[in-house]
């Protein structure tokens, strides 16, 4: 891990103005967007052949272009050259890999939350130490009934697989690197959260204030198509790869419950590794008695506040103007700067 103060000395070259650089991808037209709306000016580090769908936004387009052949090739020198802060998301994360904990460019959040993403058995901890409710992890000779193996790494639930027993996941999963959920019946329900140490709004914290900018549902490929599927007489495989999102409103008496585990995942982070800042999201289920599991966190902006780019129904209740969570961001950065709190949140 880049060691914080290395960090730090780079941030405190920048002169003048600094700029929020992104790969393009994942959330990155609400970051720019909301970057725009904030008067910062915008790096996309881009492939060739997708810079033509990213200038055809012209309130949502970067800046400037940096062209790449490989997202695992972050062009460090020219990003600091240009005074940058990498905002990362979910294709970030996952194109840059284990490189990402050691690039030399200030980046916005802690980077050592991505490294406790990253780790499914070190995400299971922080929730567990958190004190929230998670399903069961099994080992392969446990599974006795429908259980959701998952991969390593943010692929948007690619690959994914149900299997009931241990010989249909030793046919199905081999020797593969993998965790073994119980697979629990319920409503999924994704909060965005975002934690500010600075800001003056929002739900107290033991380091901060916690704002809650919105909630999705996560579209599927067949899981969430299946029963058409089913009624049609065929038998598809169960697959869990993420297409899209949808908006929801979680009912009000839920939101005690929601706020405070937001609380306790963002006060064990302090003690864990520092302290998570900025949004997060954490994926629930919600099961017929109202009780809530978390089945995974992620330690970054996700693509489900792609569908608020002019605020949600939850942060409508925090500001007076539209306010996407890519916004909220621009925000945090532009008042810690004029605060010279800069140092407090990038990393």
């Amino acid at each position: 891990m880049l060691d914080r103060k290395k960090s730090g000395d780079v941030l405190s070259s920048y002169k003048g103005k600094f700029t929020i650089a992104t790969i393009c991808s994942h959330s990155s037209l609400q970051i720019f967007n909301g970057a725009r709306r904030e008067g910062i000016k915008t790096i996309g580090i881009c492939k060739r052949e997708n810079r033509k769908l990213y200038e055809s936004f012209p309130l949502a387009r970067p800046d400037e272009f940096l062209i790449v052949d490989d997202y695992k090739d972050i062009p460090v020198p020219e990003l600091v050259a240009r005074s940058a802060i990498v905002v990362p998301h979910g294709s970030f994360v996952e194109y840059v890999g284990e490189k990402y904990d050691d690039l030399e460019v200030p980046i916005y959040g802690n980077r050592a939350s991505i490294s406790w993403e990253r780790s499914r058995d070190k995400m299971f901890e922080w929730m567990r130490k958190a004190g929230i409710r998670t399903p069961k992890i099994m080992k392969p000779e446990e599974i006795s009934g429908p259980a959701l193996v998952k991969f390593p790494g943010a692929k948007g639930g690619r690959g994914y697989t149900i299997v009931s027993s241990y010989e249909e996941f030793k046919r199905r999963v081999g020797e593969r690197k993998c965790m073994i959920q119980e697979f629990l019946i319920g409503v999924r329900a994704y909060p965005h959260f975002f934690f500010s140490p600075i800001s003056q709004i929002g739900y107290q914290t033991s380091h901060g204030r916690l704002e809650l900018l919105g909630v999705d549902k996560r579209v599927e490929s067949s899981a969430d198509e299946i029963a058409r599927a089913v009624s049609a007489g065929l038998t598809p495989r169960l697959s869990f790869t993420v297409i899209g999102n949808e908006p929801m409103v979680l009912r009000e008496s839920l939101l005690t419950d929601y706020m405070d585990i937001g609380r306790r995942i963002s006060d064990i982070s302090f003690l864990l590794f520092g302290g998570m800042i900025g949004p997060f999201c954490i994926e629930t289920i919600i099961t017929e008695d109202l009780e809530i599991y978390a089945f995974e966190l992620s330690a970054r902006i996700v693509a489900g506040t792609n569908m608020y780019p002019l605020g949600s129904p939850y942060s409508a209740y925090y500001y007076k103007e539209p306010m996407s969570t890519g916004r909220r961001i621009a925000r945090e950065l532009k008042n810690a700067a004029k605060k010279k709190r800069l140092k407090e949140i990038v990393y």
